[in-house]
């Protein structure tokens, strides 16, 4: 490394440079800007600017001689190891933590520190607490436990962890309005399109308390619950959340929680985009004042009749806002396969004036005769094989089409059970193949309304995470307090992998991703730095070059992690103080 003097009319700037070789070609980078000889004059009063400048990049450059130093450690087949000495960590949680201090949630936890007087750092227990939910979700005694095999092991008490859960579950509010806030910083939010849904999280208990009441299982598990509502933003990250108790009525639980996005995230533009199980009567008008719209599925089997009548039309399809317009009974198969038709009108009923719009596709057509064949293939062979596994079925359980009557061989009543196929529902069902409608307030493109619309599958993939990669359920807590922090970790959890997954640019699976950090582990190598133990892959590549700093060399030295660290505990402090 060298100095390098950039001189103008009337300045001169100190630079560290040094030389490089790419492909064969010679070049030079700068290292470190130093400033003008006034600045270095200022930083170090008794010395000369080029005097120290020149000292300095001695420095640098023995640093990185030393750096570069091959390490040889030496092993003994006949001592054993010391007694209770960790040597393997993880550090897959570096990435996370990145996150998670960019996004501010160190400094608010410091200030809830102050204002709880704790004694402990609950910023390190709400971090562990996240970084276990995606690396290691367990009970929190686990969670205390992993927490010292980071390459940070951790300072705080099992107690600590209970403690803090009190003040979470009393704040959640005010962290999420923050991360909210924050999240600017990190990358820009795309919150013009909410999305919201609700599932549920079940208990292994029997006995009904508090926030754990029976209620309709998405799982059809016979425990209590609690429930979950959930807004997303249209990028797929969660912005919002409230837990309430296992039997509340899901159509109820929107409105408030938007009334807190509305006052606590000053947030008044946007989009509710909710399936037909949410779209009460209720929650349109809600949304149908000041900035809001929504944007609603509506089956068309629940259309009055002559709306129905309207919407299975097979004239009067447009492809286009260009005035032409089709029958769908006519369409080319070849075509037309790929083409999105569209038909749509304005309703006014009980005060309310919203948008229709169908759409029909051969697609998606397709699709749903494929999936029926398969389901009355099962029940066929249900029917043929093993009749006495018939029970009562769902509206979507291919046993609907099972049909039973108990009957004589002279048809009269009797106690012998003849089981034959519901032709009716069939050919009721085959007449809205292809067919799609949604309920809007909105004048925009109807193809492009649609298309927000069946983006909310993402939100069914927020919970599909939380459950089965973040293991939130079944819940062992019993407080209600604590029910709802194990939720706030579940969700701040969603929120660190979603960016995480953003700045991989989505090029790789949740499943992959979790797999790859869980297995960054390192050896440690005793007064000389750590082993990385994983394997290096595309992942890991991008998983650097995302971050900004590098763990896959042969030996990282103690160094060389410390300032890994550092980097990633510091990421954000400046920016949120």
């Amino acid at each position: 490394m060298r100095l390098s003097i950039s001189k103008s009319k009337n300045s001169e700037t100190l630079y560290v440079i040094k030389s490089t070789y790419v492909n064969k070609k010679h070049s030079s980078k700068i290292v470190e800007k130093l400033g003008s000889p006034a600045d270095i004059k200022k930083r170090h009063p008794d010395s000369d600017p080029y005097d120290w400048a020149k000292g300095y990049i001695r420095k640098l450059t023995k640093e990185e001689q030393t750096s570069r130093r091959e390490i040889l450690v030496k092993y003994s087949p006949i001592k054993p190891i010391q007694i209770n000495e960790a040597r393997l960590f993880n550090g897959g949680y570096l990435f996370l933590q990145q996150i998670y201090n960019e996004l501010g949630i160190s400094v608010l936890c410091n200030d809830l520190k102050k204002r709880h007087r704790f004694t402990f750092d609950i910023a390190e227990v709400l971090a562990c607490l996240i970084y276990s939910r995606i690396l290691h979700p367990s009970s929190k005694l686990e969670t205390h436990h992993y927490s010292q095999s980071l390459l940070e092991p951790s300072e705080f008490d099992i107690q600590h962890v209970y403690r803090s859960l009190e003040v979470l579950a009393k704040e959640s509010d005010l962290i999420q309005a923050t991360i909210y806030k924050n999240f600017k910083n990190v990358a820009k939010r795309n919150d013009r399109i909410l999305y919201y849904d609700c599932t549920n999280y079940f208990f292994e208990m029997e006995q009904e308390d508090g926030l754990k009441q029976y209620g309709i299982s998405k799982e059809h598990r016979p425990n209590p619950l609690v429930q979950m509502g959930l807004f997303m933003d249209g990028d797929g990250i969660p912005l919002a959340f409230e837990i309430n108790a296992g039997n509340t009525n899901e159509q109820t639980t929107l409105i408030p929680l938007e009334k807190k996005i509305l006052s606590d995230f000053k947030h008044s533009r946007f989009i509710v985009c909710t399936d037909a199980g949410l779209s009460s009567y209720a929650n349109r008008r809600f949304n149908n004042l000041q900035h809001r719209s929504f944007i609603t599925t509506q089956s068309i089997k629940l259309l009055k009749e002559h709306l129905k009548q309207w919407a299975l039309d097979p004239k009067n399809w447009k492809l286009s806002e260009n005035g032409k317009t089709y029958n769908i009974s006519e369409l080319d198969e070849e075509k037309h396969f790929e083409s999105m038709f569209y038909k749509d009108r304005w309703i006014h009923e009980n005060g309310l004036e919203q948008r229709l719009i169908v759409t029909y596709s051969l697609k998606h057509r397709n699709y749903q005769r494929n999936v029926r064949n398969s389901q009355i293939e099962r029940a066929e062979k249900l029917i043929s094989k093993r009749p006495k596994a018939i029970n009562r079925a769902n509206q979507n359980d291919y046993k609907r089409f099972i049909t039973q009557a108990s009957i004589t061989n002279d048809g009269e009543v009797a106690e012998n059970v003849m089981y034959g196929f519901n032709e009716e529902l069939l050919s009721e069902e085959v007449m809205y193949d292809g067919f799609y409608g949604v309920c809007t307030n909105i004048e925009d493109d109807a193809q492009g309304v649609v298309s927000i619309n069946r983006r909310r599958w993402e939100i069914e993939e927020c919970f599909r995470i939380m459950k089965h990669e973040f293991k939130a359920r079944p819940v062992f807590l019993s407080r209600g307090d604590r029910i709802k922090a194990h939720f706030l970790t579940c969700f701040i959890a969603l929120i660190v992998f979603r960016i995480l997954e953003n700045r991989l640019e989505n090029r790789y699976t949740c499943t992959e991703i979790i797999r790859t950090l869980r297995t960054m582990d390192f050896h440690k190598i005793k007064g000389e730095g750590f082993l990385p133990s994983y394997t290096r892959t595309d992942i890991t590549d991008a998983l650097h070059d995302a971050f900004g700093f590098r763990t896959d060399y042969e030996i990282v030295t103690t160094k060389q992690i410390k300032k890994i660290i550092s980097l990633t505990k510091n990421a954000g402090n400046n920016t949120h103080k």
